[in-house]
């Protein structure tokens, strides 16, 4: 098929990075954040949509999960014809989604980052109760990097985590599971001056330590830094490097983090651009 007249080839294309999660209709989080997320940090962003939400800045009110068909469908349709440098899990819904994802990632050799979403911001479920040995048994182990809150860790290990002791127990504890590495954030424990996210391997440890910032508009926070993660994984990162500088941004986010509607409003993913114009480059 020839061009249309006037047509020139364009740049090289970025690196791509899938995600495999819900969608938020009130867009702060899900892959509605994920998209925007990786298009601020100059990655070309693709998605597998695995359940459509109802929801807003009050909450979920009401959730379909899609058939493991469909999940199936699109993720081949992506990786077969466009490839990509990582990937990026957030809700999976319910246990036939789980394993059918954990089935897709064994055969896709590259970075995976595992976001085990079980409840949203405001509470609800997002993950049904009886996928949780799947998550365990399947999908951890195909994940490069997995990234809990407080709450998650305690729902996939049973550690209830109230200080930086327990955080390095819980860390042991997900790695039993088979990531390569665990990121504990501590963003839920007691409020003190810094916010505190423990990266291990199980060898090495690296403690990510920001001023904690007293905002109430924080939706999407843990989509945000798990995307931030596979975008700069994607972009020849090493993982710590690429936790830190995802940690970096997501810091930015929460601080420009604005209301949307009667409840808690947003994190902020295009605050570079508002603050120095700056999206991300390519190569940095």
């Amino acid at each position: 098929m020839s061009e249309p007249a006037g047509f020139t080839e364009g740049g090289s294309a970025p690196p791509r990075v899938l995600t495999v999660a819900g969608s938020d209709s009130g867009g702060g989080a899900g892959i509605q954040a994920d998209l925007k997320t990786m298009l601020a940090l100059g990655v070309h962003g693709m998605s597998v949509v695995t359940a459509v939400t109802a929801q807003n800045s009050l909450g979920v009110q009401g959730s379909w999960e899609l058939p493991a068909e469909a999940v199936r469908g699109q993720y081949r349709s992506v990786v077969d014809d466009i490839g990509v440098q990582a990937v990026k899990t957030g809700m999976l819904a319910g246990a036939g989604t789980v394993a059918a994802v954990a089935e897709l990632l064994a055969s896709t050799p590259v970075p995976v980052v595992v976001d085990p979403v079980g409840v949203s911001t405001h509470g609800d479920r997002l993950l049904a109760a009886e996928a949780l040995d799947v998550v365990r048994a399947r999908l951890l182990p195909a994940a490069t990097v997995v990234t809990p809150n407080l709450p998650e860790v305690a729902w996939l290990t049973g550690i209830r985590v109230a200080d930086e002791a327990d955080m390095r127990r819980a860390a042991a504890a997900l790695l039993v599971y088979g990531p390569r590495w665990a990121l504990v954030k501590g963003g839920h424990l007691p409020a003190g001056e810094d916010a505190v996210d423990l990266l291990t391997d199980g060898t090495e440890e690296h403690w990510l330590r920001t001023p904690r910032i007293a905002v109430r508009h924080t939706h999407g926070t843990g989509c945000t830094l798990a995307s931030a993660v596979a975008a700069y994984l994607a972009r020849g990162r090493p993982v710590p490097e690429a936790v830190a500088a995802a940690k970096e941004y997501v810091t930015g986010a929460i601080a420009g983090g604005f209301p949307l509607g009667e409840g808690t409003g947003p994190v902020d993913h295009g605050w570079r651009w508002r603050t120095n114009g700056d999206a991300g480059s390519r190569t940095t």
